[in-house]
């Protein structure tokens, strides 16, 4: 789905992504996992064109969108959501979800005068999706509730919500679990695994929680100082001497303190 070539994004002095490469494949749950610092939400920004990259190449499905915007890469079905979830806080669940999908009749200014009933059938079609969308996250009872009312966990399943709402390809979650408690965080686990065996999305996951990453993500790529340090299952990246010394900078006789890497 996704061929990472050689990426570079320098920021001043300071090489942020440094030569990565890496593959996504269809179908997948990819983790991302590296210390704090090592140029995995920089990649990310990369990859979803809200960064130009310094160098390299990214393809999708063998095109190249290096450089693309992230409404261009949207189109494309290449979705993203972010550490802190951004939802309109005045608005309902339901009707956030129903801004996501592009190209409304109702944005047109000609269409508000004269082609009322093609709005209100759309709205309708809109409103059943943005139902079925939040039954499927088995967060129904927040419809009418104003999004900015509702916990961290909940805005973080209503921004994985918002790429059901579109015919999402592939999905980029950045810490999906941060602040999240942990049976919030077992929900959006199930839907995630949901969409992607009942749905066919591709996910990349960046993640902490190697708990999480344990449950949903096969296989595991672990990043380091702007590179690629490794990639296998989690067991094979947790016995991964350069991994171990990247994280705790000892070595293997204190392995077992990569389950909670800061």
């Amino acid at each position: 789905m996704i061929a990472v070539h050689d990426i570079h994004k320098h920021f001043g002095g300071f090489h942020a992504v440094d030569g990565a490469t890496l593959t996504i494949e269809t179908g997948s749950i990819t983790g991302l996992i590296g210390p704090n610092g090592a140029g995995k939400t920089t990649l990310f920004n990369v990859i979803a064109g809200v960064l130009p990259p310094t160098g390299g190449k990214v393809v999708m499905d063998g095109e190249d969108i290096t450089g693309l915007k992230p409404h261009e890469l949207f189109d494309k079905g290449l979705l993203r959501t972010f550490q802190i979830a951004h939802e309109f806080s005045s608005m309902t669940c339901r009707e956030n979800l129903m801004m996501v999908p592009g190209g409304q009749t109702g944005e047109g200014l000609w269409n508000t005068w004269f082609g009322r009933k093609r709005i209100a059938d759309e709205e309708r079609a809109l409103r059943a999706k943005a139902d079925e969308v939040l039954e499927f996250l088995t967060v129904e009872h927040l419809a009418d509730q104003p999004a900015g009312q509702i916990s961290g966990g909940q805005k973080k399943l209503l921004e994985l919500g918002r790429t059901m709402m579109v015919d999402a390809k592939i999905v980029f979650l950045d810490e999906v679990g941060a602040g999240v408690n942990r049976t919030l965080l077992n929900t959006i686990g199930d839907a995630i695994i949901r969409l992607n065996k009942e749905r066919a999305y591709t996910f990349c996951v960046i993640e902490h929680d190697m708990d999480f990453i344990g449950r949903l993500c096969d296989p595991v790529i672990c990043m380091a100082e702007g590179k690629v340090l490794a990639e296998g299952s989690l067991d094979e990246i947790k016995a991964n001497d350069a991994v171990i010394e990247a994280y705790l900078g000892t070595g293997l006789k204190n392995k077992d303190k990569l389950e909670e890497p800061a």
